[in-house]
């Protein structure tokens, strides 16, 4: 997926598209992880959380779309998010990157970043 002209980290995840499709595949991974399954089972609308993951993935990686949803910190706060969850989650995540094809630069890139979230969503 990685090309010369591809230099944004929104362009090396393929775009609206491409986020669109690692997202569908994250959500697949969270719902079958018996670790993290039932916060996203008990979801009141799943839709519109997969809605705002490919919103907050776009926009962070520099594409034109506008996050619409709360900030980390207002999102997770009194849902006591454990280290193990979050990490589970992260997990989730690059699982789903690599099934996506994206590369490992590009997985590493998304996991740092993923990773500077952890005080907005850890025990908040």
């Amino acid at each position: 997926m990685h090309t010369a002209t591809a230099t944004t980290l929104y362009d090396r995840l393929g775009r609206h598209e491409g986020i669109t499709r690692i997202t569908r595949e994250l959500m697949k991974n969270h719902l079958s992880n018996p670790l993290v399954k039932t916060r996203y089972e008990n979801s009141e609308d799943l839709a519109r959380v997969e809605q705002r993951v490919v919103e907050f993935f776009c926009a962070g990686a520099g594409g034109p779309q506008t996050y619409s949803g709360q900030d980390m910190l207002t999102t997770h706060r009194g849902m006591n998010v454990s280290e193990q969850e979050f990490i589970t989650v992260i997990d989730d995540a690059m699982n789903a990157l690599e099934t996506c094809g994206i590369d490992a630069p590009t997985r590493n890139e998304v996991l740092a970043i993923l990773w500077s979230l952890k005080g907005e969503v850890i025990r908040v």
